[in-house]
């Protein structure tokens, strides 16, 4: 009789980094168990890397209620949504030279460690959210990035494009179950590029046709204050960088700056870190660090788990989802 993944993980994960990864998805559980909901942040490039086929399943469980990820994060889920056939890999990629490198970007291929997204993908889903914009921005509308590509995916415009099963995507399932995509610094993106060389060329007259980082604050502000008011909320990290530093300030952010009374801190927080703790980055602080930034408190339910993202998230969610 074969093991489901979490038999495995309980049998053999037992020390180091296994231990803890298994330590911290019992504690995920038990914290959607007891009803606590959870936000997942994305760093990286976590949707190349296809994490929608565990993340999404997450999210239509009920398993995630909000995203925190970079810009390129939330394109991307899209682009393999619409071009995952047309994807190239490279085996090879450490062995690459530069004049390699060279010419699969003359070739329009762009390459994410061992998988290279061609140009036309972007451009293809970049002259339908173009659209959106232009068509906002006269009616004097704005929205979040997120907003505008729900809109999308709902009026089924793109839906004769897809390439992959649907249930394969995080941000279709996200938009199906209508959680907010907290994208701090989105203008760091392929998306982002065309739409500031469109305010350039005042195609787009109002830069705020796509809200901008403080809006997403009080967006984020609002948002946990309404769903932390029956149970605390988990917090999942894959990463570093803004796509987890954003969001988890909130909580200090309410206490010391809007002096908001019983503010409730993260519940749980969990990060799957490669980055190095005495080199002094935030991504590698570890979880103690933000006990002093009322952040977590002393007895938050904690873990680091120091590996490679693409290996554990998806065992993490498999352990959650009880595959």
């Amino acid at each position: 009789m074969h093991e489901s993944v979490t038999q495995f993980m309980e049998r053999h994960f037992h020390h180091f980094n296994a231990a803890e990864l298994v330590r911290a998805a019992r504690a995920y559980s038990e914290h959607s168990a007891q009803g606590g909901i959870f936000m997942v942040t994305l760093a990286g490039a976590m949707s190349t890397a296809r994490l929608g086929l565990s993340l999404a399943e997450m999210i239509r469980q009920g398993k995630v209620h909000a995203i925190s990820c970079t810009g390129a994060n939330l394109e991307e889920d899209i682009f393999n949504l619409l071009g995952r056939q047309e994807y190239q890999s490279v085996r090879q990629y450490r062995s690459l030279s530069p004049q390699d490198d060279q010419n699969l970007m003359l070739k329009g291929l762009h390459r994410v460690t061992d998988v290279c997204i061609p140009e036309h993908i972007f451009l293809r889903f970049g002259e339908r959210i173009l659209q959106e914009w232009v068509d906002c921005d006269q009616k004097q509308e704005s929205y979040f990035i997120y907003e505008y590509i729900y809109r999308i995916l709902k009026d089924g415009s793109i839906k004769h494009l897809y390439q992959i099963d649907p249930k394969e995507s995080w941000v279709v399932a996200a938009c199906e179950k209508q959680i907010p995509i907290f994208t701090p610094g989105w203008e760091d993106s392929s998306l982002g590029n065309l739409f500031a060389a469109h305010c350039i060329r005042q195609t787009i007259q109002r830069t705020s046709t796509v809200r901008n980082g403080i809006d997403t604050m009080i967006d984020l502000t609002a948002w946990y204050r309404e769903s932390s008011k029956q149970h605390g909320i988990g917090f999942f990290q894959i990463g570093g960088g803004i796509a987890g530093d954003f969001p988890i300030c909130v909580v200090p952010m309410l206490a010391q700056d809007l002096h908001v009374e019983d503010v409730r801190p993260w519940a749980y927080f969990c990060q799957i870190s490669d980055s190095t703790t005495s080199y002094g980055s935030y991504s590698g602080a570890m979880p103690s660090e933000k006990i002093t930034w009322g952040k977590i408190t002393a007895t938050t339910p904690t873990f680091m788990i120091e590996s490679d993202a693409t290996i554990v998230a998806p065992l993490i969610f498999a352990y959650v989802l009880g595959w």
